[in-house]
């Protein structure tokens, strides 16, 4: 079991829950493997439906049925499909995603910053439908005209979520005119804005394009030493070959010191069978340091159809 440092802005009555909260967000190893759903209001049905995404994708539900076989993974999406779907997965640990904005017109127009619910709506939310409700999130655009609103607001959130128990996750994107979203020194500048806010992870973008993946993988320690306190998750990107997938986490776990992987297209555009076998594969590289062979091995297995055998495997981690 991983060692807990409990920020100071939870309250000594709160410290019992928050461990609570941070074991089943992190599958009590302090990494996170995050399944992000949110994507189905950031990119609204481009990424769940067309000619290469399997054709279960296009149901909310998908989303819940991965996560629910892949033990030890959270997932994080608007409070809406939770209370939709959270009463056939209750074994799920969630993180609520507590702001967003659609792909449609310029995006410079657009405030995301306002979250939709209050900190006590989730609280009260968590308590009439005891679902595991661990945490929540908050996307945060470097660079752009409503910065100053979202560094104030996602601010007093963090400060709520810790007040109440609750661990609290960053998206933190860069983005603007001639910003560099990719550019590694961009990133940790990024990532040291998320460790002022006292955020306990904080997600984002990794140089996936880079020709030296060893060496990408080593620079990138800039932005978890940026980040102090605040462990770092990277997105998966786009879909990629699974072994390539693999060998990449490996380095950026063992070479990059990041804490885990938020992964959303690249796992939920596959079959059902196929999503759980790479997020178990993910699973043992995060929580268990397996190799990128090994977890290879365990995506390779023998292919499962029925939810009875679908189960069987949840026990692995």
């Amino acid at each position: 079991m991983a060692l807990i440092k409990i920020p100071l802005s939870v309250p000594s009555a709160k410290q019992s829950e928050y461990r609570r909260n941070y074991n089943l967000l992190t599958n009590h190893s302090g990494r996170l493997l995050l399944l992000a759903g949110d994507q189905k209001i950031e990119h609204l049905n481009d990424d769940f439906y067309g000619p290469k995404i399997n054709s279960a994708d296009n149901s909310p539900e998908h989303l819940f049925k991965i996560a629910q076989g892949v033990k030890g993974a959270v997932l994080a999406t608007h409070l809406g499909l939770i209370a939709r779907y959270g009463a056939n997965y209750r074994s799920l640990p969630y993180v609520v995603k507590m702001n967003g904005k659609t792909n449609l017109g310029p995006n410079e127009e657009k405030d995301s910053s306002k979250a939709w619910w209050k900190v006590e709506d989730i609280i009260k939310f968590k308590k009439q439908s005891g679902l595991k409700i661990v945490g929540i999130g908050y996307t945060l655009y470097l660079g752009g005209q409503y910065e100053a609103k979202m560094l104030a607001r996602v601010a007093k959130l963090i400060n709520e979520a810790h007040q109440s128990g609750l661990t609290a996750i960053l998206w933190v994107y860069p983005r603007g005119k001639n910003i560099k979203e990719e550019d590694i020194h961009t990133i940790a500048g990024g990532a040291g804005v998320a460790a002022c806010l006292n955020a306990d992870f904080v997600k984002v973008k990794y140089p996936y394009g880079a020709k030296n993946k060893k060496l990408t993988a080593e620079k990138f320690q800039e932005v978890t030493l940026a980040a102090g306190q605040t462990k770092v998750i990277c997105v998966g990107g786009s879909k990629r070959p699974v072994k390539e997938m693999l060998e990449q986490l490996t380095n950026q776990i063992k070479l990059g010191n990041t804490n885990g992987l938020a992964i959303g297209r690249n796992l939920h555009q596959r079959s059902l069978d196929e999503a759980i076998r790479l997020g178990q594969a993910l699973g043992a590289i995060i929580w268990q340091g397996k190799s990128p062979k090994e977890a290879n091995q365990i995506y390779n297995r023998e292919t499962v159809n029925s939810s009875k055998s679908t189960n069987r495997f949840l026990g692995i981690f």
